[in-house]
C-alpha cells in the first residue's frame, strides 16, 4: 500500500475516534465507521457487525464488553430530529469487524491492520501493513503447496514425489540451488519449511508458480512425476526471470524473521489489544 494512500486513510480513521472522559479509552461509532469502510447500507453493515460479534463468542470473550449499543439523534429534515440505532464499538470490536468485512475494500484491508495496534504512528503502521503482508503471502503459499500435493496424489505421484517436485520448482527460482542448500544458505532448520523464512516477494514468487501448475495440472490432465516436475519447473523458471528482469535475485535476498514467531506475535497483541480495550462497566445500568 503506498505511502499517501496509508496517510489518507490513517486521517479518515483517526478523524472518527472517541475518548470515554476520565479514562481515556478510545471507542467508534458503528455508523462513523460503516462509512469509511465503504459500506453504504446500514443492514448490509450490519450484517458484518453480526459476524464480529459471534468471533466474539467463539473467543470466549464478552461482547457486551466490546459492543454496546447506543441510540443517536439525526436531523432528517427541517431541524427535525429522530432517534436511530448505533453502537459503541471498543477497538477490539473495530478490529473483529474489519476480520469479517470485504477485505478487497481497501479501507477494510488497512483497518485490519490499523485497529490490531494500540498505536496510530505512521511508521508502526506501516510496518505492521508490510508484516500483515507477509503473513497473508505465507497463507496462500499453504494453500496453493496444499492444492498441489491434492492434486498430484490423485494423478499417482506419492509424498516423496511431491517433496521432489517443490525442490526442482525451488532449484529453477534461486537459480541452481535446491531446498536444502538455501536453508543451509539462510540459517533455516532442517525440520522447517524454507518458505517461513523467505521474504514476502520470494513468497508471493512461489506462490505464483505453484498457482500455475496448480492450473496448467488440471487444465491438462497431467499425470505422473515426470511431466508434472517439468511443469512446475517451467512455471518456477518463468516467475525468476520475471524477477531478474526486474533486479531481484531470490537467491541474494536476506532471510526474514521467522514467521512462527511473527504469528505468536500477533495473537499475544490480540489478547493484550482485548484486555486494554474493554468498555469500561456502567454502574446501574445495562451494559448491552
Amino acid at each position: 500500500m503506498e505511502k499517501d494512500i496509508i496517510i489518507k486513510l490513517q486521517d479518515s480513521f483517526n478523524s472518527i475516534v472517541h475518548l470515554i472522559d476520565g479514562n481515556g479509552i478510545e471507542f467508534w461509532y458503528a455508523r462513523e465507521l460503516q462509512k469509511i469502510l465503504g459500506y453504504e447500507r446500514w443492514e448490509k453493515f450490519e450484517n458484518v457487525i453480526d459476524r464480529a460479534k459471534k468471533s466474539c463468542e467463539t473467543s470466549q470473550i464478552l461482547v457486551k464488553d466490546h459492543f454496546r449499543h447506543a441510540g443517536k439523534m439525526v436531523i432528517i429534515g427541517s431541524n427535525a430530529e429522530r432517534e436511530i440505532d448505533d453502537i459503541i464499538l471498543t477497538r477490539y470490536a473495530c478490529y473483529l469487524i474489519a476480520q469479517n468485512a470485504d477485505s478487497s475494500k481497501q479501507p477494510v484491508a488497512f483497518a485490519q491492520t490499523y485497529f490490531a495496534i494500540q498505536t496510530r504512528k505512521q511508521e508502526i503502521l506501516e510496518q505492521r501493513l508490510e508484516l500483515e503482508d507477509r503473513l497473508n503471502a505465507r497463507a496462500k503459499l499453504r494453500d496453493s503447496e496444499t492444492e498441489l500435493s491434492e492434486n498430484i496424489y490423485q494423478r499417482g505421484v506419492d509424498e516423496r514425489g511431491f517433496g521432489r517436485i517443490r525442490s526442482k520448482g525451488d532449484n529453477a527460482l534461486f537459480g541452481g540451488n535446491n531446498t536444502g542448500q538455501m536453508k543451509e544458505q539462510l540459517g533455516v532448520p532442517k525440520s522447517r519449511p524454507l518458505a517461513d523464512f523467505l521474504p514476502t516477494v520470494t513468497i508471493t514468487a512461489k506462490n505464483l508458480a505453484t498457482e500455475i501448475t496448480n492450473h496448467n495440472v488440471k487444465q491438462n490432465n497431467l499425470h505422473g512425476e515426470v511431466f508434472i516436475t517439468k511443469e512446475h519447473t517451467q512455471n518456477n523458471l518463468s516467475v525468476r526471470n520475471i524477477l531478474v528482469e526486474r533486479g531481484i535475485k531470490p537467491e541474494n535476498l536476506p532471510p526474514s524473521e521467522d514467521i512462527q514467531k511473527l504469528e505468536r506475535k500477533v495473537k499475544s497483541g490480540e489478547k493484550k489489544l482485548i484486555k486494554e480495550s474493554a468498555l469500561p462497566k456502567i454502574k446501574g445500568g445495562n451494559d448491552d
